[in-house]
């Protein structure tokens, strides 16, 4: 699936890899490798956190996979 992630909003970024990050290794080991593709840039670090997801499930967190069943909190409160 081919998904423009440069048409995401910030709070969509936000969410989606929030969504992505709670399924994975969430230790500094586990991020660690986020933080060498976008040095002091967080669009781009939850831009590299998303290419791994869609590239392991094939969409984005809400769609697919294990992260598709994730409510986030501030859903909840409907932020």
């Amino acid at each position: 699936m081919d998904i423009d992630l440069d048409k995401l909003t910030l709070r969509e970024l936000q969410q989606e890899s929030t969504r992505a990050l709670l399924t994975q290794d969430g230790t500094s080991v586990g991020i660690s490798k986020y933080n060498k593709k976008a040095h002091h840039n967080s669009q781009l670090w939850y831009k590299a956190v998303l290419q791994d997801y869609i590239d392991k499930y094939g969409g984005l967190p809400k769609e697919v996979g294990p992260a598709k069943d994730i409510v986030l909190f501030s859903e909840k409160l409907g932020c």
